[in-house]
């Protein structure tokens, strides 16, 4: 089933505009403007409004396509928490100004968030497994960890690991396993051990570095690392969900390494895109994802 999946009923986030290569959030109470290379339509609200609106804008460095510099107003913090509730999941996090644009959460993931947690609780082992690969600050992580999971959390960036040990902290959990590692060669070692998992999550960016300078390319390493999971998925009492960001990456190619892995394994899927939409009717497209599990909905 091919399905389009946006962020809703959010109390502290809502994508307020978007357009000319730019989106405007609110993260709480406090409003963002930063680069969106997908954004290429016009804006809904006038520029204006954009600066009256913004508590902190981001600016690319002169000759830099992602390194860049946050301008805030006054009263703006560089750090600042915002609260997630779904169901009986609630969760906070701790959100940053990064030189790179990010502020430490992809709202859009709000979808996969959900069904991750309900997935791990539809689980029939008792504590059930999870792998999160690609991890960043962790809400994907406690997710599963608020279902009550065995959860694995795996970054190659020891400072975004600490990072979401303090969202967890925040949100009142604990025991998630971290590890800083680069994702393959985990994968492989886990494969070598015979261990597997009842659940795994991925996220992986179109480019990226191991601890130790390992190099990933998205379109390079992605079918080794889907043959991976599947050796590494439980059988019987399991859920997989994947999520790409990357600029021309069809949600077809997806479905065609997915299919030709996992075969028969497949069941109660899901293909499609992650978008979140604006005040103006606006869309935007912000991923692809699979996902598939044991149990239906």
């Amino acid at each position: 089933m091919y399905s389009f999946l946006t962020t809703e009923n959010w109390a502290d986030y809502e994508l307020v505009d978007s357009g000319n290569f730019e989106k405007l959030e609110r993260f709480g109470q406090y409003y963002v403007a930063r680069p969106e290379p997908q954004a290429i339509w016009d804006k809904h609200l006038p520029e204006e409004e954009w600066q009256r609106m913004a508590n902190a804008f981001f600016t690319r460095d002169k000759g830099s396509q992602d390194k860049g510099q946050w301008k805030l107003k006054k009263g703006m913090p560089e750090q600042w928490y915002i609260n997630y509730q779904y169901n009986d999941l609630k969760l906070r996090f701790r959100l940053g100004l990064s030189s790179f644009k990010h502020v430490g959460l992809f709202p859009e993931q709000d979808s996969n968030w959900k069904f991750i947690y309900d997935k791990t609780r539809s689980l029939k082992t008792k504590t059930p497994k999870v792998l999160n690969m690609f991890a960043y600050t962790g809400a994907a992580t406690l997710a599963a960890k608020a279902a009550d999971a065995d959860v694995t959390h795996l970054d190659s960036v020891k400072q975004v690991n600490f990072w979401a040990r303090d969202n967890m902290e925040a949100s009142g959990l604990d025991n998630v396993r971290w590890i800083v590692e680069d994702a393959m060669k985990y994968a492989r070692r886990e494969v070598k051990r015979g261990n597997t998992y009842n659940g795994i999550i991925l996220d992986p960016p179109a480019y990226g570095r191991g601890p130790n300078g390992e190099k990933w390319q998205l379109e390079n390493e992605l079918n080794e690392l889907i043959k991976l999971c599947h050796q590494m998925l439980d059988k019987t009492d399991f859920f997989l969900v994947i999520n790409l960001y990357s600029l021309g990456f069809s949600a077809l190619i997806l479905d065609n390494l997915m299919r030709l892995t996992f075969g028969e394994q497949i069941k109660n899927e899901e293909l499609g895109e992650i978008y979140l939409h604006d005040r103006g009717e606006r869309k935007l497209p912000l991923g692809t994802f699979f996902r598939f599990s044991s149990e239906g909905r």
